[in-house]
């Protein structure tokens, strides 16, 4: 059972009573972390640091559930990188509610990416480059729109990905941190609109009631608006 938990990043983090996030709270057990130790050096070379190696410029998602492990790896780390980009400078009118919720939001999904990248192992796809330019993150409309497309994105791909899975364990997990997704929409949904029945809208739940789902090609043809890295998922499982 993989079971993981975050850490305070040194960001600055609202202060203040949190009853109101009591609905967002999330829980997990602790990540190991290495350290790096530096031993042996016998040559001036080694004492020199390296360039760093260039990301690469296409990344392949690999097939079966490893694949979309790796999927859904991708949309956590866009998640998790917009997230920290929005709490590192909030918009001036951000509210203290406001603050909260995507303080935590950003938390859930540095968890979920670090979920992710530690069971895929040597198996993960490299950390991606993005490109947010087309987001004014000073903006509070820019910001809350941008947030309620990632998630409504995030839900909609696992629930469209989650019967490609072959594992059972996995598609249990899948299911678990979709709902957490779901609460992440419903809750920028609740700052963002002045509709209260927006959590439920037509753009996000079919005529049966249910959550909608998008296929893999379709939510990588939408996240890629904002990844510089290109993506191949072409070996991914087909429905």
């Amino acid at each position: 059972m993989f079971t993981i938990t975050s850490k305070p990043d040194g960001q600055t983090k609202p202060e203040g009573n949190q009853n109101r996030r009591s609905f967002l709270k999330y829980g997990g057990a602790t990540l190991a972390t290495a350290g790096i130790v530096f031993s042996g050096c016998k040559e001036i070379e080694d004492l020199i640091p390296k360039p760093p190696k260039d990301k690469p410029k296409e990344v392949n998602l690999g097939s079966g559930d490893i694949g979309i492990l790796n999927y859904a790896y991708t949309l956590e780390q866009l998640e998790a990188a917009f997230y920290e980009m929005v709490m590192l400078k909030p918009y001036h009118d951000m509210t203290f509610e406001e603050a909260l919720i995507l303080e935590d939001l950003k938390r859930h999904e540095v968890i979920h990416r670090e979920f992710y990248k530690k069971v895929l192992g040597k198996d993960a796809i490299a950390e991606l480059e993005f490109d947010f330019s087309s987001i004014d993150f000073s903006n509070r409309h820019s910001v809350l729109n941008t947030a309620r497309t990632f998630e409504d994105l995030g839900v909609a791909a696992y629930n469209g990905a989650g019967r490609l899975l072959e594992s059972a364990d996995l598609l249990l997990i899948a299911g678990k941190i979709v709902s957490v997704e779901a609460r992440h929409a419903a809750a920028i949904k609740s700052v963002a609109d002045d509709d209260p029945t927006a959590f439920a809208g037509d753009d996000v739940i079919d005529e049966n009631g249910l959550g909608q789902f998008l296929s893999t090609n379709t939510v990588l043809e939408s996240a890629s608006a904002f990844i510089k890295t290109d993506i191949d998922g072409t070996n991914l499982p087909k429905p």
